[in-house]
């Protein structure tokens, strides 16, 4: 039996890098890769590249229109849904709060909605995945020995990650009232291409590129685990085959670096001075550190980063130096 993917923000970062990977893979088992996006600034089609045998169909849509998001799943008859639709710049969140919990708080509501109602309770070979972040569990100590598990309580510090720790929650409660199909997928901080020059990784390569001033907040001291996007957009695919329904999965790749380690790795490949740096006052309720325990994922489901940050950083900054107009 072929199945019907609907991939709801595949026009974002992640987004279209796992509708890429699909092109590059043995996708038969697809009947139709649907994807549905509202289009904002930080989506751009340009970015999804899909050969002709893939049928691959795109739709302009804001997930929270009800009556279009189920016309979409009774026309393409939809089995399995991947919810990439997010606002995530934490920046813009503190900004602008209400944005964020309409995307990603009632985005999500109306998503499940429409699909419990298509669906009609007949959950055989359905499945509803969440992609979430670590950032909903908070900030953690400087001790290494500590990281988020799937246990971990819920301590979103802002705007942003409190709306992702609202929406995992609806997500479980479709599950646990209604035995809904879902998973969750909660990753630590992605980088790769397509992502917007908003985010701490691009902007750092495009101002060093054209000889700018790189901002860091506070003392640059704030630790992150990295993850290149093809390595999580694996840990989607596979979630998306072998994943417990009701489960919730961390992914990340044991990559923890400092802020400033990562400005200096990117100034030093690209041979410029770190005067480029300045410190700029600290973001409100800026986390200290993530750090992802993915043991679970690894034990139950198999899956393993691949890519180094050594490696994955230089092809990221290549990348780039080949988009940005210097």
């Amino acid at each position: 039996m072929k199945n019907n993917l609907l991939i709801t923000g595949g026009a974002g970062f992640i987004g279209s890098n796992f509708i890429n990977m699909l092109n590059n893979i043995n996708t038969s088992e697809f009947n139709s890769i649907v994807n549905v996006d509202k289009l904002t600034y930080a989506a751009n089609t340009d970015n999804i590249k899909v050969c002709d045998d893939i049928n691959y169909i795109f739709y302009k849509i804001d997930i929270c229109d009800s009556s279009l998001v189920s016309e979409v799943l009774k026309r393409h008859n939809i089995n399995y849904i991947i919810n990439f639709v997010a606002e995530t710049h934490v920046d813009n969140s503190i900004l602008n709060p209400s944005v964020f919990v309409k995307t990603n708080v009632l985005g999500t509501a109306n998503l499940l909605n429409c699909a419990k109602d298509y669906w009609q309770n007949n959950y055989e070979n359905k499945k509803f995945i969440q992609i979430s972040t670590d950032e909903v569990y908070g900030s953690l100590s400087d001790d290494k020995d500590l990281k988020f598990t799937e246990s971990s309580p819920l301590e979103p510090h802002s705007p942003y990650s409190a709306s992702k720790a609202s929406a995992d929650l609806l997500v479980l409660s479709y599950y646990y009232t209604y035995k809904f199909p879902v998973v969750i997928t909660r990753c630590s901080n992605n980088y790769g291409p397509n992502q917007h020059k908003e985010k701490l990784i691009p902007l750092i390569i495009y101002n060093a590129l054209n000889n700018l001033p790189i901002p860091i907040y506070g003392d640059g001291m704030n630790i992150r685990d990295w993850i290149n996007v093809k390595d999580y957009c694996s840990a989607i695919l596979n979630v998306l085959h072998n994943g417990r329904i009701g489960e919730i999965y961390n992914v990340g790749a044991n990559t923890e670096k400092t802020n400033i380690e990562v400005v200096n790795m990117i100034l030093d490949y690209l041979n410029k001075p770190r005067t480029l740096i300045k410190y700029i006052e600290d973001r409100l309720g800026h986390d200290r550190r993530y750090g992802i325990d993915a043991s679970k994922i690894i034990k139950e489901l198999g899956w393993k980063p691949i890519i180094s940050f050594k490696e994955g950083i230089k092809n990221t900054i290549e990348y780039y130096r080949k988009c940005f107009i210097i």
